[in-house]
């Protein structure tokens, strides 16, 4: 199998900087880059875990550059940008996790605003960097428990620390880039600056705290019930690879183009993928118990409709109404990506679900960069329409 490049050769010797590389979605951006010959540098903390899949995947030794730094420290920042020259650059590094910003609010503060705005600075003093992408969430929004998905031009905001540093992240983007990377100005500056929303996204080699797909692996393996504290919340899942597939367009058109997308971008699933954090983990029990897909058409065809009566006994219910404050319905209005990106999500919740629960079963006995890349070009497959 190989590579189907959705993005022709444009990554091809670029010089790409990823902040966050050793977490979840930073992994699988870096793999894809570095099997797309992107020279990739990155700069993050420690991974979470010895089976993050940055660890397991080895992506480190393989990338121009695995560094370790904190996205606080800015001048450390500015000199990891004046020595390696990057031309694009994504910001993943964040404090991504809502319940833990009740823990600790001001470090999240730190770290999800101050540490954006110091990525924005050494973009800013770096002539080498053409684009920006910075990552944020769907969280960013003041949210109303509306039944229609968000707009890009709807209001920020956040009920917990979490959600209301990325809302606070998104304005301070918004002011660097009419300030210092005005694309009424690029002649001067030469910089283009997007930032990019996505929702509950999934995938293997995610073992972070309060998640729903590390929690149900880590009780399965270990044969006790999953633990559910917000079973009715409603949210838009997406495997980790669509919106990576967002950004990476996005970084495109923006160096094509770049007075044209330097603006908010949400990039989330179809309404069919929008559901309970029960249905999701009903769908994990199911598919936890089949055997592994290997092929394009196993994912599509897989029939989770139709739950064996196993899962019920999995899964308990520990929803408490007073438990700290999390949304209980968010969606995303993905018509811009859709219209003005020509991008859109290639996968239901089945298949999300199963490609994901794919990795979690075969992690131990295969190479798991091996295992990424094959996924990857799967979803590529999707990306093409190839069911062979």
């Amino acid at each position: 199998m190989k590579l189907t490049n959705m993005f022709g050769d444009f990554y091809k010797g670029k010089r790409v900087l990823i902040t966050g590389h050793t977490g979840f979605k930073g992994s699988w951006l870096a793999i894809w880059l570095h099997e797309m010959g992107a020279e990739v540098i990155g700069i993050a903390l420690d991974p979470y875990t010895e089976r993050d899949n940055f660890v397991l995947s080895g992506i480190g030794t393989k990338i121009k550059a695995d560094l370790r730094g904190d996205i606080r420290d800015g001048q450390n920042l500015k000199d990891v940008f004046a020595r390696y020259q990057p031309e694009i650059v994504f910001h993943l590094a964040a404090q991504p996790l809502v319940r833990l910003s009740y823990d600790i609010p001001v470090e999240t503060y730190e770290v999800n605003v101050m540490g954006t705005i110091n990525v924005m600075e050494a973009i800013r003093v770096t002539e080498s960097v053409k684009v920006g992408v910075m990552i944020t969430t769907d969280k960013c929004y003041e949210n109303r428990e509306q039944i229609w998905g968000y707009r890009e031009n709807e209001a920020m905001g956040g009920y917990d620390p979490y959600s209301s540093s990325k809302g606070a992240a998104e304005i301070a983007i918004a002011s660097w880039r009419r300030s210092f990377f005005n694309p009424n100005q690029f002649e001067k500056h030469g910089k283009s600056i997007a930032s990019a929303r996505a929702g509950n996204v999934i995938g293997g080699g995610d073992w972070a705290l309060d998640r729903i797909i590390p929690d149900c692996i880590k009780a399965l393996e270990t044969n006790k019930p999953i633990e559910i504290r917000s079973p009715k919340a409603i949210r838009p899942w997406q495997h980790v690879l669509e919106p990576l597939s967002g950004y990476l367009l996005l970084a495109q058109k923006m160096w094509n183009e770049p007075t044209k997308y330097c603006e908010a971008w949400n990039f989330g699933p179809n309404p069919d993928s929008i559901a309970t954090v029960w249905d999701v983990a009903e769908k994990v029990v199911e598919d936890y118990f089949q055997e592994p897909r290997t092929k394009i058409q196993d994912f599509r065809q897989l029939d989770t409709n139709h739950l064996s009566p196993i899962t019920n006994h999995y899964l308990k219910d520990l929803s408490n109404p007073n438990d700290l404050h999390e949304a209980k319905l968010l969606m995303l209005d993905i018509s811009k990506a859709k219209f003005e990106l020509g991008w859109q999500p290639k996968m239901n919740i089945s298949e999300t679900v199963a490609m994901t629960i794919n990795w979690y079963k075969r992690y131990k006995s295969e190479d798991v960069f091996d295992l990424c890349l094959a996924q990857i070009i799967r979803y590529t497959e999707y990306h093409k329409g190839n069911t062979e």
